[in-house]
This record gives C-alpha cells, structure tokens and sequence, in this order.
C-alpha cells in the first residue's frame, strides 16, 4: 500500500494559527485539534520557519494525544540563516525539542528549488536525513517545492529516494504559467510520488474569491462554502496522500470538517462548475501574494511586503482607496514593518517568493499608490 492508503484527505497545515494579539492562541488550537482528532483526521504539518508552531503543536497535541494516534510533518529550511552544515542538520533536533514528538513521521526539505536546493547540497543534508530514517527518527522522507516542473524532473532523476512531493495544487494555479500546478502534479505522478497538496485555497483567496467568482460557486451549491470547492478539487486528484488546509480559526475548521468527513470527488458537474470559476477568476488582476512571508525571513530592510500586497489587492478588488489605505496602515505601519518606499530593491524577496512575484516592481507601484 502507498503512503497515500488510509490517510483521510484533510490535513491541518499549521502556518496561519489563530493569534490573540501577536502570540498563538493556544487554547483556540488545542479546540481545532480536538475537533480534527475527533472526526478521524490524523495529519498535521508543520516547519522549523513556521514561529511557533512547533511549540504550538506540542503543547496542543503532543501533549494531549498518544504518539500512535497522529501524524507529524516539519520541514527543514537550509536557505535560511545556515553558514554551516551543523546550522542546517541543527533545525532537525530544534525540531525535535520544540515539537517533543520523539521522530517524524514525514520531514521535508523545505522549499527546494532555483539557488535555494544548493544549500541542501553543499550541507549535505540528503545524507544526514537518510540516516536519520536509519535510526527510525524520519519514518518518510520529501520535499516542498514551488519551482518548474523541468527542475522537479532533476531533482527527482538525482534523488530518488525521496518518497512524496508537496505542490502547490489549486484551481486558480492549475494552469498558471507562474506555478504550473498541473504540470508540476503531473511530473510527480509521472515518477510515481504521492503528493501533498498545500496551498489548495491559494492563501485564502479561495475561501473569499472576487464576487463574480463566488456568484459561480453559489449559484452551483448555495449550501457549500467557496473554500470547499478549493479543497475538494484538489482532494479529487490521483495519487493525494491529503490535502493541508491552513485553518486559523474554529469556524474554519468546523466547515472543512463538515464536507471532508465523508468526502466524495467532484464529479462531472461540478468540475464544470470549477472552470467557469477560473474563467471568471482570469478577469480578476490580482497580485498572486499567499502572505506566507518567506520574503520576511530575507529582506534586510524589514519591509512589510505581504502587508502591502493585501492592500494593494484590497483596492483591486473594491475600488475603496480609503479602506485600502486603513489596511495597509494596519497591515504594514502597525506591525513595525516599514513601507514600499523603503525598498532596498536589492532583490532577494524574489529569489525565495513561491509565488514568483515580482516584488520590487510591485512594491513600487503600491508606494506610488499609497505614497508611502
């Protein structure tokens, strides 16, 4: 049986944890772990660059439940702040100790891809995982990747020991030239790795799409909340080990539980349905900014970028400067991040975007906007 057998197809991607003020609200977590482990649902994924999330998890889960009763993923990112081998094979044992779960059952490499795998290489850490799953501390090995599928078909050619992929899989991707989600998937398939899906609600921007793409929706199933169509066009593909939803609240989690408990694949109707959405998506310029803040992590200069886009995405969508302006204030100003115009433009956001934005062209335009 592959490793895609007996997972149930809803995982709990832990990046976008409720906060109260700026800390993780962990009591709000340990009630969405409830509610998952009560309806059957086992997996949880999770990363060393993620703040607070390792700890999160332990206090919510780890700390509350059988080791045998759950799944555990985290990821290693040798791109960020590693000189050293031992700075690299380091967030391996941090991980451990923040997430006290004794092994992982799946440990990634955090976003291979473009000059980024380079730092996998030069470490050396392909090694250092392989014994590690020697020791049983990895039971399952893989990566997360957001690069072209051409550099996916290297990566799997010269490591092929990897057992599973993470794509970045949504209707509003599956065809973008950027993100190449279909043919990313279909490279996978075609080395016969299962795959986890992240990213099936595009950040959120699936969960509330622009207004003629969710009158699609609606109209299809007046019932069925714009985010489950996201999550069950990705959950409907071949080969999901499951499909991580970045739930940031108890609401959030109650209606993915609600239509994924008894999941059925979209049928002929309803994939129908799914292309008229990315049709009326397609009218819709949006910056394609999932706030995930990689661009954070690098940025010398401390620039609220994410912020920005929300903003600038916010305009596009509404055509209400003044609320725009009252979300990049809050989004960028009141969080200590300083604005567009402060752009260094030295470029290095760009090279760890998943999303492949062109920041600094985008940051000048929304300094033009805001006059920030």
């Amino acid at each position: 049986m592959g490793l895609e057998s007996g997972v149930k197809k809803l995982g709990f991607g832990l990046m976008r944890l409720p906060k109260k003020g700026r800390d993780i609200d962990i009591e709000q977590v340990r009630e969405m772990v409830d509610l998952f482990m009560k309806n059957g649902f086992t997996y949880f994924d999770t990363a060393w660059a993620y703040a607070g999330s390792e700890e999160a998890i332990r206090k919510a889960l780890v700390e509350r439940y059988p080791r045998d009763s759950f799944t555990i993923a985290t990821k290693c990112a040798a791109w960020i702040d590693c000189k050293t081998r031992e700075d690299a094979i380091g967030q391996f044992e941090t991980s451990l100790k923040q997430t006290g779960a004794g092994y992982f059952d799946f440990y990634l490499f955090h976003n291979l891809g473009q000059n980024r795998t380079a730092y996998f290489d030069r470490f050396n850490v392909w090694d250092f995982v392989k014994k590690k799953k020697a020791e049983g501390k990895i039971r399952h090995i893989g990566f997360s990747f957001h690069s072209t599928p051409e550099e996916l078909d290297t990566i799997l050619n010269e490591h092929p020991e990897m057992e599973f992929v993470q794509l970045q899989i949504n209707y509003a991707d599956w065809e973008n030239p950027s993100v190449q989600s279909r043919a990313n998937y279909e490279m996978a398939r075609k080395h016969g790795k299962p795959i986890v899906i992240m990213e099936p609600v595009k950040g959120g921007l699936l969960a509330e799409p622009p207004e003629n793409v969710a009158a699609v929706l609606k109209e299809a199933e007046p019932d069925m909340s714009c985010a489950s169509w996201a999550i069950r066009f990705a959950a409907s593909l071949p080969g999901v080990i499951t499909v991580l939803s970045g739930m940031s609240s108890v609401a959030q989690m109650e209606d993915n539980l609600s239509y994924m408990k008894d999941f059925s694949e979209l049928d002929r109707k309803q994939h129908e349905t799914i292309k008229k959405a990315q049709d009326a998506l397609a009218e819709v310029r949006l910056i394609p900014c999932t706030t995930c803040n990689y661009c954070a992590k690098v940025c010398p200069n401390n620039i609220g970028i994410s912020g920005t886009f929300t903003a600038m995405n916010m305009l596009t969508l509404y055509g209400n400067m003044e609320r725009a302006v009252r979300q990049e204030n809050w989004g960028v100003g009141r969080l200590g991040k300083k604005r567009a115009s402060e752009c260094l433009k030295c470029g290095k956001c760009e090279q760890v975007c998943p999303q492949h934005i062109a920041i600094r062209e985008k940051l000048q335009r929304a300094s033009e906007t805001f006059g920030s």
